[in-house]
């Protein structure tokens, strides 16, 4: 699938409807330029599992929990360096567990990505435009 968004509301809100079709377990990656609108996308899969909490995107921390009508691990990969690093913060154990998990930066972590793994790549058009392509829902 792929949609045109004009504007952050838009994004937000085309991440809030797919959220409400995620699954028990279900992983989604987010893949895009510094800037292109993930965490915007992030928040808007929040909304749409009832999260109330702000949404921030977890750069230093690696992952931020949260609990709403369903589970949500949101990761930002950006910083580890390798698998390795990523299976030291508990990241394989986290895997296997009932949350949802949506992951910004994925390339490093691609190899524990189970098969039904939604991938969601965010393009930047202009400073408001973006394509947005999710495959595998």
């Amino acid at each position: 699938m792929e949609k045109i968004t004009k504007n952050e509301k838009q994004t937000f809100n085309l991440a809030k409807k797919f959220a409400k079709k995620l699954t028990d377990g279900q992983v989604v990656t987010l893949s895009g330029d510094l800037g292109s609108g993930k965490t915007v996308f992030a928040r808007g899969v929040a909304r749409g599992l009832k999260i109330n909490d702000k949404i921030t995107s977890p750069t230093f921390t690696i992952y931020n929990y949260y609990v709403g009508k369903k589970e949500l691990y949101h990761f930002d990969m950006y910083r580890i360096e390798s698998s390795l690093e990523a299976t030291n913060i508990g990241f394989e154990e986290i895997l296997m567990n009932k949350a949802i998990k949506l992951i910004e930066w994925p390339d490093i972590i691609k190899e524990y990505l189970p098969l039904n793994t939604i991938k969601v790549e965010i393009i930047k058009i202009d400073d408001n435009k973006r394509k947005i392509i999710i495959q595998g829902a």
